[in-house]
């Protein structure tokens, strides 16, 4: 079969009179400098052009909030209770009602750009060693080694927790010519592997990351430092394939150790300076600038300035940097009458006006036009995107205390984030049994997190999708008819048709 298609290819490309020398046939094809010297490619021709690549790859999540940021939050909270699609459409309604298959154009369109990623991020792996440049110091190269592999860790992990099995790429390859093309074909269009390999190349990044990426920066928290190979280490030790319990623990006190910790108000994460900081935001009030960015909670984020502002804002509700600007049309990632209740359960939830807005806009489609619920999270062109935050891993470690029976220690840490929200402390019934404490905790994490993209992780994690997902549809009264019901075959969504076209050596996930 695969002769075959070797075949038809070269067939195809004569009849064309294509070369193959000069045109690659796949996109995981890497872009080089393209120079040659004794025959042999040269990636990068000196210091200037890695410390340009690293530079490149340090924008990554700045410049790909599309996938990164839009379309996670789709999934995460679309796909679960916390949200509506808010724009219903062919992109938004299936993560909504649960009728997700491989024609998505939106797990198309992050598929491939999560696959592009990790083909910068090998680039620097690949060639950093091989850079015929003296002034490029041994540690220069291990460092932006390590940050690349930290980098490489942090999509796949996104990757793996939405598609399980995929294709583990580390190499670049060539372009297809076809003297080579028997070579390289694997690389193009390579298998999957299963979900615990894509695991452990994820932990054997991140160790390495520990070793040799820098150290957290107070100032400025969009470096791929070590302390982010911390985070995300905890979170991927939460997971199911490679659980351990004392290693997210291990790791989240690290991360005390490095000086996070919880900032004392919860808004000043997310909140705007206005002209007028008296008054509330209007046309003639508008945001300057971000509250804060770099607070000592913030592990990674992408940080947004007057003149490069975040494109994004303007898809979730007002930009008020700019109070009409895009507000004609429906938004994505409508908080739902479920999360909005959750909130209100227990009054004085400091956390739900950082999180829950309402503005009267000129359509009705879950809620009055004149008082209509909008995310508030991203309210600016200046808010900072956070990728990663203390809370987030600091409650893992409750979850890690609930998992080894210490209902008490994963109590007293889940009132850290009650107490700061306003709330009073969890009341004992709440640690009489796993049970109690396992619900206390996923609604704490719930409002915590919500609409950052970690809720439909968490219901995965903890085996809660069916229980949960195949009830909210009968009491949220906003949201459209279920699709189908969740089942165990839903915890992982389908592979883009398209990219399975692209690829034949690729198989579907079961139930799509």
């Amino acid at each position: 079969m695969k002769t075959k298609y070797i075949l038809s290819v070269l067939t195809a490309c004569l009849l064309a009179s294509c070369s193959l020398d000069y045109d690659p046939l796949d996109t995981y094809s890497d872009v080089t400098e393209g120079m040659e010297q004794d025959t042999a490619v040269v990636v990068f021709k000196d210091k200037a052009a890695v410390v340009s690549h690293r530079q490149t790859l340090l924008n990554l999540y700045k410049n790909g909030q599309e996938h990164w940021h839009l379309d996670l939050l789709l999934l995460a909270e679309t796909h679960s209770d916390n949200a509506y699609a808010g724009a219903p459409n062919n992109e938004t309604t299936p993560f909504e009602v649960n009728s997700i298959e491989g024609s998505s154009t939106t797990l198309n369109r992050d598929w491939n750009m999560h696959m592009g990623n990790i083909a910068q991020a090998n680039k620097m792996i690949v060639y950093v060693d091989s850079v015929a440049d003296n002034t490029l110091t041994a540690a220069e190269r291990a460092q932006f080694k390590a940050e690349a592999k930290l980098l490489r860790a942090m999509i796949y992990f996104d990757m793996v927790r939405i598609w399980a099995n995929l294709p583990l790429v580390t190499t670049v390859a060539g372009d297809i010519t076809a003297e080579t093309i028997e070579d390289v074909y694997p690389a193009y269009f390579p298998r999957q592997t299963d979900a615990l390999t894509i695991y452990h190349q994820i932990e054997e990044d991140l160790l390495e990351a520990l070793q040799y990426a820098p150290n957290n920066n107070p100032q400025d928290k969009t470096q791929l430092s070590k302390s982010v190979a911390r985070a995300l280490l905890a979170k991927v030790y939460a997971e199911k394939p490679l659980r351990d319990y004392d290693k997210v623990i291990k790791y989240a006190d690290e991360l005390a150790a490095d000086g996070f910790g919880l900032i004392d108000n919860f808004g000043d994460m997310f909140d705007v300076v206005l002209t007028d900081p008296n008054s509330p935001p209007s046309q003639e009030n508008k945001a300057t600038e971000a509250k804060m960015r770099n607070t000592g909670e913030t592990i990674y984020e992408a940080q947004f300035f007057p003149g490069n502002t975040n494109w994004v804002t303007w898809m979730f509700g007002r930009k008020l940097d700019d109070w009409t600007f895009y507000f004609s049309f429906l938004k994505w990632i409508t908080p739902s009458r479920d999360l909005i209740r959750t909130f209100n359960s227990e009054p004085g939830d400091k956390r739900y006006e950082q999180t829950v807005v309402f503005y009267e806009c000129n359509w009705n489609v879950y809620y009055p036009a004149n008082n209509y619920a909008f995310m508030y999270k991203c309210r600016s062109g200046f808010n900072s995107v956070i990728k990663l935050r203390y809370a987030d891993i600091l409650l893992l470690k409750a979850e890690a205390f609930i998992g080894k029976g210490d209902y008490n220690g994963a109590a007293q840490i889940i009132n850290q984030t009650r107490r700061r929200a306003g709330l009073s402390n969890l009341p004992a019934s709440a640690s009489a049994s796993k049970e109690a404490i396992t619900q206390a905790y996923l609604k704490e994490r719930r409002l915590e997190l919500a609409l950052e993209g970690q809720r439909w992780f968490d219901l995965v994690r903890l085996d809660k999708v069916e229980e949960v997902m195949n009830a909210v549809f009968a009491k949220d009264e906003g949201r459209p008819s279920q699709a189908m019901p969740y089942t165990s075959l839903s915890y992982i969504l389908p592979i883009p048709q398209a990219v399975m076209d692209q690829n034949p050596n690729l198989e579907q996930n079961p139930g799509y």
